[in-house]
């Protein structure tokens, strides 16, 4: 049972329509028309970012700092499945269609219209993309390893291409296409398929890491051509799934193999910013379509 040493001001708040705790730690849900979504508490602290030396196929811009997060934030436990995008969005894209799938063949763009879509319908919600610092920080869950699953990793706790193991590993299935939503091995903090599956978006400009040794919050550089994208596909190699890897992508460009996962509470500035733009494209929502009900057991 994971034991929290630093909790979230407000617990459950008012959008939420179950919440609880549970050998991962505290947990709220919501549900909008009958899809639910559920966040995980990720609480504030100082880690490695970045990969040392010594680890095996590491890339020069990797270079290992030390991050302080001081404010704890909820991150959604799974990717965005296609039956979330499709009932907020009204479309799906997606190559791989299934609803309990990812979604996938999106943009940074288009990860940015639905949260803003989101936030729009219920404000309280101030759901934006993680920072790069606390997509690897949650990532990881207090692991230092390439992956949270430790050393190595194959096809059974991953969806990779297994053929290109890391490391001199042993091979694997390549699935070639996206499986299932919260379906193979979740890290200690209870975030799934956080290596494969989908790359997922980060709000980041992609640039080199600052050479200060030691960061508090770090947001990246105000501007940029590329975002940052992380934790590796279905179609990546071992060595693309390590927590410590990086890559990239302009904003516009869309790929079976991208898709996103959302933060709640810390770094919603920026969508805030977005939806400025675009609620009068939203039209009128009606609350009745969220259900709060309250809920307390279960995960």
């Amino acid at each position: 049972m994971r034991t929290h040493k630093i909790f979230p001001t407000e617990f459950p708040e008012p959008w939420a329509s179950d919440w609880g705790e549970d050998e991962y730690g505290l947990f709220m849900g919501f549900t909008y028309k009958g899809v639910r979504q559920d966040f995980r508490w990720i609480e504030p602290g100082t880690f490695l970012m970045g990969s040392p030396e010594d680890e095996a196929e590491r890339r020069s811009n990797e270079i290992q700092h030390e991050v302080t997060l001081s404010k704890g934030f909820w991150l959604a436990n799974t990717a965005v499945t296609q039956s979330l995008w499709e009932t907020v969005m009204g479309n799906n894209f997606s190559r791989f269609k299934d609803k309990n799938h990812p979604v996938d063949n999106v943009s940074w763009n288009d990860a940015q219209a639905f949260i803003s879509k989101m936030n729009s319908m219920k404000e309280e919600l101030q759901l934006s993309l993680p920072t790069e610092a606390q997509w690897e920080y949650a990532c990881r869950a207090g692991t230092s390893t390439p992956f949270y699953l430790g050393e190595q990793i194959n096809s059974e706790r991953a969806n990779f291409n297994g053929t290109t193991p890391y490391n001199n590993g042993r091979e694997s299935e390549f699935r070639q296409q996206t499986v299932e939503v919260g379906t193979l091995h979740p890290n200690d903090w209870g975030l799934y398929e956080m290596h494969g599956n989908v790359q997922e978006w980060c709000q980041n400009w992609f640039s080199n890491y600052p050479v200060q040794p030691s960061l508090i919050d770090p947001i990246g550089p105000e501007t940029g051509e590329h975002r940052v994208l992380r934790g590796g596909s279905w179609f990546s190699n071992g060595s693309g799934c390590r927590a410590a890897y990086r890559d990239y992508g302009s904003p516009t460009y869309r790929s079976g193999g991208y898709g996103f996962r959302f933060t709640h509470g810390f770094c919603a500035s920026a969508s805030r910013v977005m939806q400025k733009q675009t609620n009068s494209q939203l039209g009128q929502v009606l609350w009745s379509e969220w259900d709060t009900s309250e809920g307390g057991d279960g995960g």
